[in-house]
């Protein structure tokens, strides 16, 4: 499987308009969790969060948010933020257009944010562009740093590393809260936040 762990220059430079980074102001960091909300994932990254009074970004799956509202309610009452990935984790370089823009939509049903990530990444000039318009007015989340918890490939401790070598300000770190990812995610993320903590940055939200 191949992913730059840190987005390269050349890659933003193709997307403009799309938000890889963020201000170094303030000693923040943001963390962002994908795909859930998830059962038994997504509580322990709140209690994780909780424990250190830090906050996040959650790019959730609208099917999913349908399955567990509460996890979601949940979410907003804690002071974090929420943003559309799509209704069912469409890959918009193999969807049509009218498909891809009909699932976020629905998927705006039930996450009222203007936040936006693309699922994979993936998503077309166009649609991208579409989204960003006057009408739309969403805002399109990327990262700056992969933890790779996504890959079956990729040991525990190297996910950890990924991230805790990129803690700096103004960087957007992506973790995932999903089954898939539950076993690396359970072991960096309490490793992730200490170091945080212990470098003095604050881990806030993105706001729209």
């Amino acid at each position: 499987m191949f992913y730059t762990v840190k987005t390269p220059w050349w890659l933003k430079l193709l997307y403009p308009g799309c938000i890889w980074q963020l201000p170094a102001t303030g000693n923040k960091i943001y963390l962002t969790f994908d795909d859930g909300p998830h059962p038994e994932v997504t509580p322990f990254v709140l209690d994780c969060l909780s424990k250190y009074q830090m906050k996040a970004t959650f790019f959730c799956i609208g099917k999913n948010v349908a399955l567990h509202p509460e996890l979601f309610k949940r979410i907003i009452e804690e002071g974090h933020s929420v943003g559309n990935h799509t209704q069912n984790h469409l890959n918009g370089w193999k969807s049509a257009d009218h498909q891809y823009f009909d699932d976020i939509v629905e998927a705006n049903r039930s996450i009222p944010s203007s936040l936006f990530r693309p699922p994979y990444g993936r998503a077309t000039w166009f649609q991208l562009n579409c989204l960003m318009s006057s009408a739309a007015k969403m805002k399109i989340i990327m990262w700056t740093v992969l933890s790779g918890d996504f890959d079956p490939e990729l040991s525990r401790e190297s996910c950890c590393q990924n991230v805790r070598q990129n803690l700096q300000p103004g960087n957007i770190i992506v973790f995932h809260d999903s089954k898939k990812a539950e076993e690396k995610l359970r072991y960096a993320l309490p490793l992730v936040v200490e170091e945080i903590q212990t470098l003095k940055l604050i881990a806030d939200k993105i706001t729209a």
